[in-house]
């Protein structure tokens, strides 16, 4: 079994600097797990490391689409199974790092690849929801109560596409995922980094604040000239500029509404890793610098 290093945790929790201090001591290369830093031009919003850090260890999966290009999580772990490979044939341990919870389980416990997307059924499903609010969930919790209980009422997206399975497959998506999603043959060491949650949501705070010192503003104008209607522009601290560059809110309205939104996002990311079995978590509460945070990874690795 070959080794897969996972540095995972909440947004702005101090994995990147950290991250980059193992990597070059283990003389490897990272692979980024977030599903935003994929994409060319989001930068600021997504806290990408900078290129002075990038130069000084190579990064995959950062940079590699425009944002008016779809990009799935199949696509995603296709990819980064190839990098894998590459670095395991060069005798290198790979480090994973990021906090998109979906990234990481594809890693780690494999994709369901399930039939292709059907747009013309997928506008007559979200035109029946628009019609009547909760209908798709009810229809989904008949042709699949597994599947609708996992998913929830909220995410209307994913029950679309489990209903979209049923239809187009002839059975339910529960037992197609069952039967046909298979782990990675890998050694994952997964490491998870957290802080108690005032001192993290004052860090995201002030990480907000930086980010509107550095551009966001403008990054994400630069964005909505080239796509203003993709899914990359609803990512948090992406939709609430957006919202106040149409007109709609004042900028201190974005802003706090980005600082709430953040913090909400890294409450879901704690939650979604309660899932993920194996995962050895480091308390960094009270530590701020990275060489500091890389010490305590280090003693777990030895």
């Amino acid at each position: 079994m070959k080794r897969v290093i996972i540095l995972l945790g909440p947004t702005g929790v101090g994995k990147t600097g950290a991250s980059i201090l193992l990597a070059k001591a283990l003389g490897t290369e990272i692979i980024s797990a977030d599903s935003m830093q994929i994409y060319r031009g989001m930068d600021i919003g997504t806290a990408k490391p900078s290129l002075p850090e990038r130069s000084g260890v190579r990064h995959h999966m950062i940079d590699i689409v425009d944002p008016s290009v779809s990009f799935s999580t199949g696509q995603f772990i296709r990819r980064v199974t190839g990098v894998i490979g590459a670095l395991h044939e060069k005798g290198k341990a790979p480090v994973i790092v990021g906090g998109t919870g979906l990234y990481i389980k594809a890693i780690t416990r494999g994709i369901f690849s399930g039939p292709s997307a059907d747009w013309a059924l997928r506008e007559e499903l979200i035109e029946t929801e628009r019609g009547e609010k909760g209908a798709l969930y009810s229809y989904l919790s008949g042709i699949d109560p597994e599947a609708a209980e996992r998913i929830g009422h909220n995410d209307t997206r994913r029950v679309i596409r489990a209903i979209e399975v049923c239809l187009k497959s002839g059975d339910k998506m529960s037992l197609l995922q069952e039967k046909r999603t298979r782990p990675l043959p890998y050694d994952f060491i997964k490491i998870g980094l957290t802080r108690e949650r005032k001192e993290l949501y004052g860090m995201i705070e002030r990480r907000v604040e930086k980010m509107i010192g550095e551009g966001l503003v403008g990054e994400v104008e630069r964005l909505l000239g080239r796509s203003p209607d993709r899914t990359p522009l609803q990512a948090i601290g992406y939709k609430e500029i957006a919202s106040h560059l149409s007109g709609d809110i004042s900028l201190e309205e974005a802003v706090r509404l980005v600082k709430r939104n953040t913090r909400r996002y890294a409450k879901r990311q704690y939650t979604w890793f309660r899932r993920e079995e194996g995962i050895r978590w480091l308390n960094i509460t009270g530590i701020y610098t990275s060489e500091e945070v890389f010490a305590k990874i280090k003693e777990v690795l030895e």
